[in-house]
């Protein structure tokens, strides 16, 4: 199998500016000088993690889902992020998966963040997303999402790379931390997290820490506080000879499962 090459982008976002935020983004990735099969952004790229969602949403056909498919086209890699989106009367902090060739795929947010109201502007989605790049399964997560091992457990090995993109407040950078090795570890599978810095326009701060992690846990990569582009190369045989030598994903519990409680 094809090693595989990562690009993150950690950065300041421009808080509810859609145009200055695209042309930022269009830069930083017209200026990755290395080839790269996937660019990950971070969450609501395009407005910053913002409940306005009346004024900023966009349909599938708006400004930063054209923009999205028409960078990855021109740079030959896959690009993702999420943006806010209205369809049908519902608004969703949906990630946008874009394909050189073309297609778009998308993921909506499943664990809405309740403690900045999330779960009353926006819809949860309920379906997972998982993409093939050179033989390797990429499963994509928003934010919260980490903090719900039943929902981005990697049942018989469904996935090889677990994406979590984020808008992670600087005062719960010690969770982030901690919650992607834990990720990891425990569904035996890379673990990818890429945050925001800078402070928003509620005056939340944002620490970065965007993060690579390997299957056994081990930490690849780690930025702190400071804007960064960084690209990666996953090794396949990292992760195929854990589970081989390591097969703990054997004794894994049922698909998504629940066990009554013993009274």
């Amino acid at each position: 199998m094809q090693d595989l090459t990562v690009t993150i982008i950690q950065t300041e976002v421009a808080w509810e500016d859609i145009p200055a935020n695209l042309q930022a983004f269009e830069g930083k990735i017209n200026g990755i000088p290395e080839e790269t099969d996937l660019i990950i952004l971070p969450e609501m790229f395009s407005t910053g993690f913002t409940m306005n969602a009346a004024r900023l949403a966009e349909e599938m056909q708006g400004p930063a889902a054209t923009w999205i498919c028409a960078m990855s086209r021109e740079r030959g890699a896959h690009i993702i992020g999420s943006v806010i989106i209205l369809e049908a009367g519902r608004y969703y902090n949906r990630l946008l998966w874009a394909r050189p060739d073309g297609g778009l795929l998308t993921y909506d947010k499943r664990h809405l963040f309740r403690m900045a109201d999330e779960h009353l502007i926006y819809s949860p989605g309920n379906t997972h997303l998982t993409v093939n790049i050179k033989g390797w399964n990429l499963r994509p997560f928003i934010c919260y999402d980490m903090r719900f091992p039943i929902w981005t457990r990697n049942i018989g090995n469904g996935y090889d790379v677990a994406i979590f993109i984020a808008n992670w407040p600087s005062p719960r950078a010690a969770q982030w931390r901690l919650l992607m090795p834990a990720r990891a570890v425990e569904n035996q599978a890379y673990v990818i997290g890429v945050n925001r810095v800078g402070k928003d326009g509620n005056g939340l701060s944002y620490s970065g820490d965007s993060s690579i992690v390997d299957p056994l846990g081990n930490v690849l990569f780690h930025q702190p506080e400071t804007p960064c582009i960084h690209t990666e190369r996953l090794s396949y045989d990292r992760v195929s000879e854990y589970r081989e030598t390591f097969a703990a994903w054997r004794d894994a519990d049922g698909d998504l499962v629940s066990f009554p409680d013993k009274h």
